[in-house]
């Protein structure tokens, strides 16, 4: 019998502190860094939130579903951010056509980047998994 040691879900208040915790600790950090190099806080917290999962000091089962719950609202999250700018609507009409323009350059140029670094790395994991493979026999 292999019995494997199951992780339980955390309480949905743990798993908000946990997530406050972070921001907290990120809007430190923001504000220790310089102003020539600005970095958002939401940016810093998600670094800090991944190199915790990486290194597994905290477990993804731990804030899965309030992170489930956060994604399912990400619509209702960002009404401020529309709001704000429809408050800036003459900025859109005197540059929105530049602003459409960068956004879709910056999205092509992310999508091949990310195409490929996604197949560079899957050309160097087949390669390392057929040395494996000749090691192993």
């Amino acid at each position: 019998m292999n019995k494997e040691k199951q992780t339980q879900s955390a309480p949905v208040l743990i798993q908000a502190g946990i997530y406050a915790t972070v921001l907290f600790v990120s809007s430190i950090i923001s504000a220790l860094i310089p102003e020539s190099f600005p970095a958002p806080t939401p940016v810093i917290g998600l670094i800090i939130l991944y190199l915790l999962l990486t290194f597994k000091i905290i477990k993804v089962e731990w804030v899965d579903d309030f992170g489930a719950f956060m994604i399912s609202i990400i619509g209702f999250l960002f009404v401020p951010s529309g709001v704000s700018l429809a408050g800036s609507l003459d900025i859109m009409k005197a540059q929105g056509v530049q602003i459409v323009v960068v956004v879709i350059i910056s999205t092509v140029i992310m999508l091949v980047v990310t195409t490929y670094i996604a197949w560079l790395l899957i050309k160097i994991r087949n390669k390392s998994e057929k040395n494996n493979k000749g090691v192993s026999k």
